[in-house]
């Protein structure tokens, strides 16, 4: 296949902004999907994606057009999510296309992710070809919007276009300047084969599928590949195209987008970021991989039956093949049992993974509190990253605490600045810049009103704020008109302390946070006030503090279950009544200083919500 022949290109937008019904009408205008099998979100297989309206999962497709020249192309497309949290997903396809249509609502306009996405396209030295989506709907203002794309990425008028992905109305001109505008592939069809895996999956027959992104040469389903990363090599078991199903072929050429049933078994042996060569002829330098992104959010997943450990186990490294940001490490918990400490990128990331091993893989989980990873300098100028509290050093071997910072964008209605300042304000953020997005004029000659005026705010702020009920607080006070983006900057010192939970005077690792100063003792009194109504009355008093270092700064006390030993008394000298009593508190003294207090499973399970509410 002649490489000028084909176009790799990709749909960015912000969460929302019609990418998947777009893809449909592709699929409709190409011939890709027969009308009796095509449903709405077509390419969104997960049932997740569909009930959510999102995509979570990058999809691949190939389709057959007949551009405005009479000839036939192949066009490549990759639809990529739109939420902040599933960004890796979207720079991966970024790196396997060579344009990308940048989809605006029509009445929304820019928001947060628009920009974050653009800007990573433009890092990727993209075509970048602007498209103003729902012209059709009442409340659309595209003028206004394409306004808005001319100042802030500086786009010229002409290169604008405007669609109803829902009506079909100017699909198939999005589709032929997609041949005009995006560049054919640049790879090297006559050397030696280089295919990037750009995302994975696994099956049970026929082990690792990779997809891939030809680059250079050619594989045919009689060669044998070999992994530059590992040197494991093996027999092609089936390789294809995205028909948008899989659709087995002879040969993938140089530039083609599909994918390769490699028969690997291990999850280790092909990931995402290798690159395939043929094992006969390989090629010498590997293709540059995706920088791995470090997750920031990290909290515990236990299975509710300690049996299950083993098939938590198995379905994390399956899931982990199919979303290469999600990490993982055995860990244990004095209440919880055996389960796994796992690496995030944010929150939705997190609620994606549980609900996915919950159905997919029939579990039934425990997550607990999510935290954040804080790089600690220890006294011997060592440094150290901390993901969990428990692991925190003691105080005099620690000189510093360092908590990850995020660089904050949030695009709104212009009237919702204050209360969005004071929202900031409250989350230990510093104020960095603001811009107005400026509405045009209208047929009267007069500028548009300022509720149609938006605003671009940017703030650094601690990412463990972020986590503390954040985004909803957000919706809230903007009436649900605010986008949020965020993007890792660093580490900054802070004045953090580690707040421990002692049950009897014995800590409970399991239940220490680490906190700063300044809402210590608030959060301390509420975890302790929260435990007292959850831990049962022993025969004996129980104290729960909350303490930093040595110094208490919460404590309440479940009192003992009181047994009356002077019911058998019904009269007599009073030094037989003391006695009695001072027998008893003998006892208590005795089982205080051996008894043990367990930490039901349920007082953890009552702490998660603790934080959220500021």
């Amino acid at each position: 296949m002649n490489p000028d022949s084909i176009r790799n290109f990709c749909i960015i937008a912000h969460i929302d902004h019609g990418k998947s019904t777009l893809a449909d009408r592709f699929l409709e205008i190409t011939g890709t999907v027969r009308p009796g099998e095509m449903k709405a979100q077509f390419m969104d297989q997960m049932d997740l994606e569909r009930e959510r309206g999102i995509t979570i999962k990058g999809k691949a497709v190939t389709m057959k057009h007949t551009a405005f020249d009479g000839r036939q192309y192949q066009l490549n497309l990759i639809d990529t999510p739109g939420h902040v949290d599933f960004s890796y997903e979207v720079s991966r396809a970024l790196a396997a296309c060579e344009g990308a249509l940048l989809v605006v609502d029509a009445s929304q306009g820019i928001e947060a992710q628009t920009i974050a996405n653009t800007l990573l396209a433009m890092e990727y030295d993209l075509v970048m070809i602007p498209v103003i989506n729902k012209v059709d709907l009442p409340q659309a203002d595209p003028e206004r919007v394409a306004a808005e794309l001319q100042q802030v990425f500086g786009f010229k008028p002409e290169e604008i276009l405007f669609v109803s992905a829902k009506t079909g109305i100017g699909a198939h001109e999005i589709l032929d300047e997609v041949v005009k505008r995006v560049p054919p592939p640049r790879g090297n069809p006559e050397g030696p084969l280089r295919a990037l895996v750009f995302d994975s999956i696994y099956n049970t027959y026929k082990g690792i599928i990779g997809y891939v992104r030809m680059e250079d040469g050619n594989v045919s389903k009689n060669d044998r590949i070999m992994v530059m990363s590992t040197g494991k090599s093996a027999e092609i078991v089936e390789l294809g195209i995205f028909a948008p199903t899989p659709h087995p072929v002879d040969v993938l050429y140089s530039g083609q987008v599909g994918y390769i049933a490699t028969g690997f078994k291990d999850v280790l042996e092909c990931s995402v970021g290798d690159t395939l060569t043929n094992y006969a002829e390989p090629a010498t330098d590997p293709l540059p991989g995706y920088v791995e992104l470090k997750p920031m959010v990290f909290a515990g997943l236990y299975p509710a039956d300690g049996e299950a450990y083993n098939n938590l186990r198995a379905a994390l490294e399956k899931l982990r093949l199919n979303d290469a940001s999600l990490t993982t490490q055995p860990d244990s918990s004095t209440a919880l049992g055996f389960g796994f400490r796992c690496g995030f990128l944010g929150l939705m990331h997190l609620e994606i993974v549980q609900e996915r091993l919950e159905r997919e893989y029939d579990l039934d989980l425990i997550v607990t509190a999510p935290s954040v990873a804080y790089q600690v300098i220890l006294t011997n100028g060592e440094t150290i990253l901390v993901d969990n509290p428990s692991k925190l050093p003691s105080p005099n071997e620690v000189q510093q605490i360092q908590e990850p910072m995020l660089n904050l964008t949030i695009v709104a209605p212009s009237r919702h600045v204050g209360a969005i300042m004071e929202l900031m304000h409250s989350r230990r953020s510093e104020y960095k810049r603001v811009e107005y997005i400026q509405g045009i004029a209208g047929n009267d000659g007069k500028e548009s009103n300022t509720d149609q005026s938006r605003v671009m705010m940017e703030y650094t702020m601690p990412l463990a704020e972020l986590l503390a009920d954040f985004f909803n607080q957000l919706k809230s006070r903007t009436q649900g008109y605010a986008s949020l983006d965020y993007n890792f900057i660093g580490y900054q010192a802070a004045n953090l302390v580690k707040i421990d939970v002692l049950v009897n005077h014995l800590p409970v690792e399991a239940l220490s946070m680490i906190v700063h100063r300044d809402q210590s003792v608030a959060l301390g009194k509420a975890v302790v006030q929260k435990l007292h109504t959850t831990i049962p009355r022993q025969l004996f008093e129980v104290p729960i503090q909350a303490a930093i270092g040595s110094r208490v700064v919460a404590r309440e006390t479940v009192r003992a279950m009181r047994k009356d030993v002077l019911a058998k008394c019904y009269g007599g000298d009073i030094s037989r009544k003391r006695k009695l009593l001072e027998k008893q508190k003998e006892g208590k003294k005795r089982m205080k200083s051996i008894g043990r207090v367990e930490v039901p499973q349920e007082a953890f399970l009552s702490l998660l919500g603790i934080g959220e509410d500021k």
